[in-house]
């Protein structure tokens, strides 16, 4: 029994051996086949290992994950470790680029089709060229070595996807980047440009959805400006920004009577009443001539304009009017104990034309919101006519049950009196 037991340890001792062996072999092939010692990493850690070190950042860079190395980006041979060797001229080294060098240093990779088809077929490959003609191109090439530029944006050496969320371009963070340079006065002091662009934006309806509630679906700076081509939108290309998103809008206002006249007096399309940066969640207040109306700040009582102003407006009011009626005979007749169900469908379907009735607000045509208006009023007169049915049944219902009880009670006291009549005779 203990012979086995011997001979079963030497056994397993030299199964291990042959594991050991197996795994050295693994290792030594997979590091000459796929890659060799990369000394740039190796020398820059020794020179500096702090957490803000090009040699620690790298290891969390989406080009160093995808199998790329220094290298592939300054040039030179990364597995010789001689630093002449390594770092020589003849073998393309170039070490850091200038901050001009920087858009094309990129570009060499990110310009080129077949090359970016091997690391991610989707990505684009017109950022170098769309940057050229953003402001911030244009002012690179004239020699201004403050505007932003690839490195500016997405970090160097520890570039991350802009799907990770930690990535400063990652949509939810695009602001905050921005905000780096446009926030800062001092340093946009030389361009006279404002900087309370993020301040505004952060309290917008936009804002608050992407930055509070983490709604990638709103806008962030580039979804308006570009990003690569950043350039604020010009005059006559607000509503073809906001129209990306606001299709129906845009149409709306291009075929309206403000079309023309804004563009000859040089008003600002969109943002004439919705404002930019700080774009605010409109109400029905907005609309019409009330205090709080936009429309009163061009439009005076008398003028054409004030009058759809108060048409369309009233409109609105008749159509929400009608649903709270509707909704209210509705609730009635379902606390009675009416089965309303079918009758309060029929009400949302036809209060969907509120919204339609707003959207169509900016065709600034009483009678284009007229239209939804009136069809949505004739559906809820539908509606409240069928609910007020219903609470006259119930109503007849009730009469009926009441006498019916009356004469059941009746009977009853009848039938009493006859039997006590009954039982005296006897």
């Amino acid at each position: 029994m203990q012979s086995n037991r011997i001979r079963l340890g030497i056994v397993m001792k030299k199964i291990d051996w042959i594991i050991g062996i197996i795994a050295i072999t693994a290792v030594l092939f997979v590091g000459s086949a796929f890659g060799k010692t990369d000394y740039c990493i190796q020398c820059h850690s020794e020179m500096d290992d702090s957490p803000k070190s090009p040699a620690v950042l790298i290891k969390s860079d989406i080009h160093y994950q995808r199998g790329l190395s220094c290298a592939d980006c300054h040039g030179g041979d990364a597995s010789k470790n001689d630093a002449e060797e390594a770092m020589s001229p003849k073998k393309g080294f170039v070490g850091k680029p200038s901050y001009r060098q920087i858009p094309n240093f990129c570009g060499r990779c990110h310009s080129d089709v077949e090359y970016m088809r091997k690391y991610e077929p989707k990505l684009r490959v017109d950022q170098l060229q769309l940057y050229w003609t953003s402001n911030h191109g244009k002012m690179l090439k004239k020699g201004d070595r403050r505007v932003a530029q690839c490195v500016s944006c997405h970090g160097v050496h520890n570039i991350k996807s802009i799907k990770n969320p930690q990535s400063p371009v990652n949509k939810i963070n695009v602001p905050a980047t921005c905000a780096k340079c446009h926030a800062d006065k001092k340093y946009m002091h030389k361009y006279n440009i404002p900087t309370d662009q993020y301040a505004k934006y952060s309290r917008s309806v936009h804002g608050k959805l992407l930055l509070e509630k983490r709604d990638t679906s709103a806008p962030a700076c580039n979804s308006c400006h570009g990003n690569h081509g950043a350039t604020p939108p010009g005059l006559a290309s607000i509503s073809a920004a906001c129209g990306e998103c606001h299709g129906i809008n845009r149409d709306l206002y291009n075929k309206s009577p403000h079309k023309e006249p804004w563009a000859e007096l040089g008003y600002r399309q969109c943002v004439q009443c919705h404002d930019y940066h700080l774009i605010k969640e409109l109400t029905d207040e907005d609309v019409g001539v009330g205090n709080n109306a936009v429309c009163i700040d061009c439009h005076d009582k008398g003028d054409g304009g004030y009058e759809a102003a108060f048409r369309i407006k009233a409109s609105l009011d008749s159509l929400k009017y009608d649903i709270r009626i509707a909704d209210s005979i509705l609730a009635k007749a379902k606390k009675s104990g009416a089965d309303v169900g079918e009758l309060t469908f029929e009400l949302g379907e036809a209060s969907k034309g509120l919204i339609e009735a707003r959207n169509r607000v900016h065709s600034f045509s009483p009678d284009v919101v007229g239209e939804v208006t009136s069809a949505s009023m004739q559906k809820i007169n539908i509606v409240i006519e069928l609910g007020n049915d219903s609470l006259k049944a119930l109503w007849h219902r009730k009469i009926g049950l009441i006498l019916t009880s009356f004469l059941i009670l009746l009977v009853a006291g009848l039938l009493y009196l006859k039997i006590r009549r009954v039982e005296k005779k006897k």
